[in-house]
């Protein structure tokens, strides 16, 4: 006789998977708000209209759901495709006006998740690896835009290491929380003066 399969209510796992999406919406926004160490599983639990209980077993710990919200943002910020994008165009100018473009649109719709995240890493336990895994695949981009841009003329006169720093230095999440939060800059002059600082500094 062969053994019973466990049933799946796809209305029990859609219900889960919702539960989870609010426990990490309202965590983030309170992760953002207070900043990560002044929040506790039960203010998130609170927040979502749930018990502490149900936040541990469907998200983890209060470490779990910041990871999460890290791999969720960097999920959700589009950078592939936006890097793909970018690696088609064959004018070094534009290049660059879509990367201006591409990480503002990015750095904007990301805020919450972005505040979150540079909040918790003075507290966090580990918060160079934190680091690490919110803002890898962007420095990764960032270095195929720099290689693309060195394969163009004209072409960058500095390395293409060298390339690869300045623009992490404009268009990284630091340099654009630099201008619009620290500074009050509107999002689309940040846009406009990082285009034109970066043309003017990189290309002859």
């Amino acid at each position: 006789m062969s053994p019973k399969r466990p049933y799946v209510s796809p209305l029990r796992a859609e219900g889960a998977a919702r539960t989870r999406e609010l426990i990490l919406s309202h965590a983030t926004a309170l992760f953002a708000e207070r900043g990560y160490g002044r929040v506790a599983v039960a203010d998130i639990a609170s927040a979502a209209g749930v018990a502490p209980k149900t936040v541990f077993a469907s998200v983890g710990s209060k470490s779990d759901i910041l990871y999460r919200i890290v791999d969720q943002g960097v999920s959700a910020s589009g950078y592939r495709k936006a890097t793909d994008d970018m690696l088609a165009i064959r004018t070094p100018e534009a290049v660059l006006g879509a990367l201006a473009r591409g990480t503002r649109v990015g750095n904007a719709s990301q805020f919450v998740v972005h505040e979150a995240i540079r909040k918790a890493l003075p507290v966090h336990e580990d918060g160079e690896a934190l680091w690490e895994r919110a803002t890898a695949a962007y420095r990764d981009a960032l270095r195929a835009v720099a290689r693309h841009l060195h394969s163009l003329e004209p072409s960058p006169s500095c390395s293409v290491g060298e390339t690869a720093d300045l623009l992490w230095y404009w268009f990284g999440p630091l340099g654009w929380h630099a201008l619009v939060v620290e500074n009050g800059w509107t999002w689309d002059r940040a846009e406009k003066v990082l285009h034109r600082t970066a043309v003017r500094t990189l290309l002859p």
